[in-house]
């Protein structure tokens, strides 16, 4: 024991806010889905098994807000990820003055304020003559509604690039400058310097990134909310995560579904957990953790 309590002790901070605020809520989640509680029937709830999970199934809507969700991740995670290495490499091949402060202007967008963030692009994205993309166009429209998935993708993307263009920059920085000079005394193109040496060393980067943005666009909706808040329209824009806000905390009929609410919340964890397998999977996550074969004296 006395090996252990040092440990222990410095564990049991982390141990407790993981408990309060991830193992707690995940508990009562599951528990919140199983029952029909709701703004009726919020002072005697009561236990309904598998029915939410049998009424989000015969949902004539599912098959689109599910395509809508396919939609908006993949899209918004291929920008994310490639618009993050792509700045990364950027960055890293230009003089460091000039990428850290490129850098720096890039992660703008993260360090604002939400609805901030959404009221500059409303006010870019509106008619002319206040909308600067309608005068630049000569096309005098509401983009947002015009073009809904591309403001949302781009909205997300020019916040989401960030996290992986610091990422994927640090993880260059930390490759050892040998075998940059050896890929130069070898002739090696910066094509082939970024293809041979950079991109295989950036395998566990690249998982993390990948497998983080995944989780985060899959429960994020702040934007989306923002912006289109669902539509344009009937379900043009609604996301998973998103639908589960209406029905949990925020329906137009008035009769929030607390209930109904959790059952998707939960259903998404679910996804959550597979896609992470997934991705592990197809990185071959065995392979990057197995022990280096350098020897050491």
């Amino acid at each position: 024991m006395r090996r252990y309590a040092i440990p222990a002790f410095f564990l049991t901070p982390a141990t407790v806010l993981i408990v309060l605020f991830f193992m707690v809520p995940v508990v009562a989640t599951l528990l919140l889905s199983f029952t029909d509680i709701s703004t009726t029937t919020l002072s005697k709830p009561s236990w309904v098994g598998l029915g939410n999970y049998r009424d989000l199934l015969a949902d004539p809507f599912l098959k689109k807000i599910l395509a809508n969700t396919g939609k908006y991740v993949a899209l918004t995670l291929l920008f994310n990820v490639g618009m993050g290495l792509v700045l990364a490499l950027l960055t890293s091949l230009v003089p460091s003055q000039i990428g850290d402060q490129f850098r720096a202007l890039w992660l703008l967008p993260r360090i604002l304020p939400p609805v901030v963030y959404v009221f500059i692009w409303q006010g870019l994205l509106t008619q002319a003559p206040m909308g600067l993309v309608s005068d630049l166009l000569g096309v005098s429209k509401n983009w947002i509604a015009a073009a809904p998935w591309s403001v949302v993708i781009l909205a997300n993307g020019m916040v989401g690039a960030s996290f992986g263009m610091l990422i994927f920059t640090s993880a260059i920085r930390a490759i050892s400058r040998e075998l940059f000079y050896a890929a130069a005394v070898d002739g090696a193109t910066t094509w082939q310097t970024v293809r041979r040496v950079i991109l295989p060393l950036l395998s566990w980067p690249i998982l993390f990134v990948t497998a983080y943005q995944t989780l985060s666009l899959l429960t994020s909706f702040e934007y989306i909310l923002l912006l289109t808040d669902g539509g344009p329209g009937f379900y043009t824009t609604e996301v998973w995560s998103l639908r589960a806000y209406h029905l949990a905390l925020s329906n137009y009929f008035g009769n929030v579904e607390f209930g109904l609410g959790a059952a998707m919340a939960a259903v998404l964890v679910l996804i959550g957990i597979l896609v992470s397998l997934f991705y592990l999977k197809i990185f071959n996550f065995q392979n990057l953790v197995v022990e280096p074969k350098v020897e050491v004296n």
